[in-house]
Formats: structure tokens, sequence, C-alpha cells
């Protein structure tokens, strides 16, 4: 028997999963990782491990034969790709949980809206929006939750909210690049206002000069990149001394309150404004306007996602013309 000089390549199997192989469990995963933005913050979410969850996105990702999240320095983001398995995901998701509450025995859930919203928003304008739908509309079901503006910009791309309200300051670009656009329209656009302890020597005249807000001590927001100068009146030409960070606009009104420093506040805040606090304009140097904002996907908006949108911008024209005192004095 002659020895053969033939060669032989060693054998590779090669699973190939098809994308109706996904679980429901990956598809959840998908969605978490897309709307919380980081893979840490999505395992937070779920109560999952950091390594559960990459697992869940690379099946997921092998099953689909592409990438279908962008990795950054700053988090991920959905690939055109992503963007096609989240909107179907975010179908079958739905009626997934629909199909198990009829199970179950319990009734179906009236339409339903998931609106985003800031806390500044969530202060006033959003519990008069809820309350006037309860009387207009009480056959539909809003249901709400707060975030930043680029946490409810990634829930609007991973199609978890119908609708978020967003905070925009000059110069008033998109809140992303991603496309499609999202389609934006302006509920209010108000002067930035300053926040002073009623018994502040500030909170005698009924507004506040700029150059009389050098060396002052200033509640902040978050400490964490630029949220840290949030609460800080803009462009002071000195490095401001911040004596108090808070992420909850209720708790830095009470510092106020307290005498521990200064704050800014938008309009939409005023009418939560607690007593001890004056809330007066800035003036001697460029006005600083905020705009809030209603955003959504582009596309046809279903019947109850316009019904919620114009009880949005009905109670925003209610509320928008006045000053923050609701007239022409400073709050109290």
């Amino acid at each position: 028997m002659h020895a053969s000089n033939e060669s032989y390549a060693p054998l590779v199997c090669v699973i190939v999963m098809d994308f109706t192989d996904v679980s429901l469990t990956a598809l959840r995963v998908f969605r978490a990782v897309a709307e919380q933005g980081t893979f840490t913050a999505a395992a937070a979410s779920l109560g999952y491990t950091q390594s559960a969850v990459s697992r869940q996105i690379a099946a997921i990702e092998r099953a689909a034969g592409t990438e279908l999240l962008e990795r950054r320095r700053d988090g991920v983001r959905l690939t055109p790709a992503g963007r096609i398995v989240m909107r179907r995901a975010t179908v079958v998701l739905d009626e997934i949980d629909t199909t198990a509450r009829e199970l179950s025995g319990l009734p179906t859930e009236a339409a339903t809206v998931r609106l985003g919203w800031l806390p500044s928003a969530g202060a006033a304008l959003l519990p008069r929006v809820l309350l006037a739908l309860r009387r207009s509309d009480p056959d539909l079901n809003v249901v709400s939750r707060e975030g930043g503006t680029p946490a409810l910009v990634r829930a609007l791309r991973a199609g978890s909210l119908d609708l978020a309200l967003l905070a925009s300051a000059p110069p008033f670009r998109p809140p992303d690049t991603e496309s499609p656009p999202l389609v934006l329209s302006t509920l209010i656009e108000r002067p930035l206002y300053l926040a002073v302890p009623a018994t502040h020597p500030l909170a005698r005249a009924d507004f506040v000069d700029v150059a009389d807000l050098r060396g002052r001590r200033w509640i902040a927001g978050s400490s964490s990149g630029e949220d840290r100068l949030m609460g800080v009146w803009p462009g002071l030409d000195e490095r401001p001394e911040i004596a108090h960070i808070a992420r909850d606009w209720l708790a830095k009104l009470q510092l106020v309150a307290a005498g521990c420093g200064l704050t800014t506040v938008s309009a939409s805040l005023a009418p939560a404004v607690p007593p001890g606090v004056r809330v007066l304009p800035v003036r001697g140097g460029p006005q600083e306007q905020r705009r809030l904002l209603l955003a959504r996907l582009p596309g046809a908006p279903g019947e109850a996602v316009t019904r919620v949108a114009a009880a949005l911008r009905a109670a925003a024209l209610d509320g928008g013309d006045t000053s923050p005192g609701g007239g022409d004095s400073p709050v109290m």
C-alpha cells in the first residue's frame, strides 16, 4: 500500500444562524442597548451582567450577518441595518406583551402613547397635559418617563418612545446627526431666568444685571461632562464657584431657598418654584433663549400620538405667553 502524497485541509465546521432563530431575549437586550446607549447601562437596566448582554448582541448580529450597532468611544448607535431590526423588534415585542396580557385574562390596553420628558417639563407642563387628556380622552393611555435629551433621543430612535419633550439652546442645532432627521416642533421659546433666595440682595430689584453675577456661588447640575455647568449663568468671564451639585431641579430650588447659592431656571419651571425663591430676568448681556421641542420619528403618526401632540401644543400655548410670575412681576 502506497502512502498518498495528497494533503488535506483541516475541516472547519461553521454554524450559520438564521435570523428566524433569534430569541425574544436577544431582541429585548438589543432594544435596551439601543435605548440606553451603552452595554453597561443596558445591563444595569435589565439586571444582567455586561458579558451576558455582549453575548446576546453577538448572537443577534451573527444571525443578521452584519453589525447592528456602531461601537464608539461615547457609546453605541444603530447602524442602518440596526434601525431596520429595531423597528421590527419593537412591533414583535409589543405584540408579545399584548398576547401575554390576553392570556393572563387582563383586559387589552387602550391606545397607548409613550412620552418622554425633561425634568423641567415634568414640573408643570406634563401634569397639565395629562389632566386635560383624562378629561378629553379618557380612553387614551399615556405612559411617560423622565430623561435627559440624549437619552430621550436614543429612546426615540430605538422605538421605545413615540414622542419626547427635548431641550434646545443656541445655536439650536438638531439633537442628533442620525438619519433620517427627527421631526421637531417648537412648543415654547422663552428666556432663561435666574433663581435667587428671596432674602438675597439681588432679590430686591425686578431684574439682575449680568455684571452682578461675578463671584457668586452656584448650584449646578451633574458633575459629569458639560452638565456640570447646568445651572450656572452662561457666558460668565470667570471660573464659577460650584457650591452644590444636584441633578434634581426641586433639590436645586430648595437649596436656593435655603440661601446656598444661585441657579438658572427655565420658564416652564417657574410655576413649581418653592417659597423663599425669586425668579428674575437677567439683563446686560445677550439674551439667553431656551426652547422646548416636541420630537418624534418621521412618518405619519397614529391617531393617539396626534391627540397627545395636540394636547401638548395647547398646554404650551396656554402657559407660554406670561412671565414666570404669571404677569410682569417676578415670582416670590
